[in-house]
């Protein structure tokens, strides 16, 4: 089947509202790049249209928009039809996880003079395509006083950024010869983090690094091992080509679908059959866990909207 060109087709005013959506699109990956930040954006986008968390209501009628979050990683959005249940409703799903690199529980580490992250990857990616490339650090860590510290280093206007090393090329004779599995292997992408050592300290490097890490974010060593820390690259999503007819950016597998999905529900008004739009997490490693498509959350929600009076 022949498939036409949408810009051979397009009236100016279609291009127009094409080029301004794209660009919020760009806006919007470029911002959230993780699944907690991607879902923390989606419910205030959500709730500037008039949806409310579904415990708000007493009695569901036509038209409501309602959400209920699972674990800050997992949400789903509905408008409440005209008609029953009875005669089904209409779902659209995405996943809001892109393949990353995880910091471990115990990730640092110092050699030879220079502070390290040791990570894990999370996803399928190609390994050579994560090494010296300018990388940003997100996620939380859970105090012993029960307070979450958010940390986001590397996008903002004069925050430091992280890397993954790599060979130079007149030193990398061996490794050109190997395949790129055993070129790049995954436990060598480990971050670097920090080379200014203390005074007469043992691992002044490592010491050092915590050092800041406590004045600015108020966080230790131990603190790490309850976090959830993420390594994505840094920067803004791009206009790519000279016509700005593409994005070049991290993560738009499967952005690219659950922005659009979001957009779809919340530009919505008062459908004959109810809609909803699920957006969940761990599809990059199989979709298992408690915040995946495979979890128990889609029907313990169907069970709250069946109970409800209305």
């Amino acid at each position: 089947m022949l498939k036409t060109n949408a810009w051979k087709t397009w009236s100016d005013q279609e291009k127009k509202k094409a080029f301004e959506f794209a660009e919020e699109y760009r806006c919007f990956i470029s911002v959230n790049k993780t699944e907690r930040k991607f879902l923390e954006a989606s419910i205030k986008m959500a709730k500037k249209y008039g949806f409310k968390e579904i415990s708000q209501f007493n009695k569901l009628s036509y038209g409501n928009k309602i959400f209920k979050i699972n674990r800050d990683k997992q949400v789903i959005l509905g408008i409440i039809g005209k008609k029953s249940l009875d005669e089904g409703a209409r779902f659209i799903v995405a996943h809001i996880d892109t393949p990353r690199l995880d910091l471990k529980p115990s990730p640092l580490y110092e050699d030879e003079g220079i502070a390290f992250f040791k990570t894990c990857y999370y996803g399928g990616i190609k390994k050579y395509q994560w090494l010296t490339i300018p990388l940003a650090l997100y996620g939380t860590v859970a105090l012993k006083t029960g307070e979450k510290k958010v940390i986001e280093i590397g996008d903002n206007p004069g925050d430091p950024v992280f890397t993954v090393t790599d060979l130079l090329p007149h030193l990398s004779k061996d490794q050109v010869k190997k395949t790129i599995e055993e070129g790049f292997p995954g436990e060598n992408l480990n971050i670097l983090a920090a080379t200014i050592p203390l005074r007469d300290e043992k691992e002044p490097v490592k010491n050092n690094l915590l050092s800041i890490l406590k004045e600015k974010y108020g966080i230790s060593e131990d603190d790490m091992i309850s976090s959830e820390l993420e390594m994505v690259p840094a920067g803004e999503a791009r206009d790519l080509g000279i016509d700005k007819s593409l994005i070049l950016g991290y993560g738009q597998d499967d952005r690219v679908c659950s922005y659009t999905s979001l957009r779809a529900i919340v530009d919505s008004e008062k459908p004959q059959k109810s809609i909803f739009c699920l957006l969940v997490d761990q599809e990059e490693i199989g979709s298992y866990g408690s915040t995946s498509a495979q979890s128990t959350f889609l029907q313990f929600f169907l069970e709250d909207l069946a109970e409800n009076p209305g």
